[in-house]
C-alpha cells in the first residue's frame, strides 16, 4: 500500500533517516554540534544513527536513488529513476557532513550529495520524473484519475471569464 493517499509524492517520503537541510537544523533536531565540514568528502545531510554498532567495515544500504557523477537523476531504461544500492564505511554512514553554506566560495568537495537511503517501494509505487527533473513517488492506484486536456470545470470556468470580459465564447 502506498505511503500517502495522493497521486504523487516527494522522495523524503521514502527515506528511512532524517534529512538536515542546514547545521542549524541538525543542531536543532540532535541536540549537538555536526562535526566539521571535511570538502574531502561528499556533502552527506543524513546519519544512520545504528552504523557504528556494525561488526562491517561497510554498510549497504538497498535502496538509494541512482545519480551521475554530477549528482542528476539517473534514466533507466523505462526513461524513469530508479534506486540502486549504496555502500559507505561504517563511519561515514553514522556521520552527516554538512557544508557550511556561509559564502559562495566556501570550500566543498564539488561531489554530487551523498544520497538518503530509501524503503523499498511497495506494489503501487514508482518512481517517475516530475516538472524540473526532480523524481517524486507516484502512486498507481490514482493512475486512472489524471486529467488531461480541459475538465467541465476548467470549461465552465472559461466561460464565465469570457463571459465577464464580454468575449462570446
Amino acid at each position: 500500500m502506498a505511503a500517502l493517499p495522493l497521486p504523487k509524492y516527494g522522495l523524503q517520503e521514502l527515506y528511512l533517516f532524517p534529512y538536515f537541510q542546514t547545521r542549524e537544523q541538525y543542531k536543532a533536531m540532535t541536540g549537538e554540534e555536526p562535526p566539521p565540514f571535511d570538502p574531502t568528502r561528499p556533502a552527506q545531510c543524513w546519519y544512520d544513527p545504528e552504523a557504528l554498532k556494525s561488526s562491517r567495515r561497510v554498510i549497504v544500504y538497498e535502496n538509494a536513488l541512482a545519480i551521475d557523477e554530477n549528482g542528476v537523476p539517473k534514466r533507466g531504461p523505462d526513461g524513469k529513476p530508479y534506486f540502486e544500492p549504496l555502500a559507505l564505511p561504517k563511519h561515514e554512514a553514522a556521520t552527516v557532513n554538512i557544508p557550511y553554506k556561509q559564502r559562495a566560495n566556501e570550500p566543498s568537495s564539488g561531489l554530487p550529495d551523498v544520497p538518503v537511503p530509501c524503503r523499498a517501494l511497495h506494489d503501487d509505487e514508482e518512481l517517475a520524473f516530475d516538472f524540473g527533473g526532480v523524481v517524486v513517488v507516484k502512486n498507481k492506484n490514482f493512475a486512472n484519475e489524471e486529467v488531461v486536456g480541459f475538465t467541465r470545470g476548467d470549461r465552465e470556468l472559461l466561460r464565465a471569464i469570457a463571459k465577464k470580459l464580454n468575449v462570446n465564447p
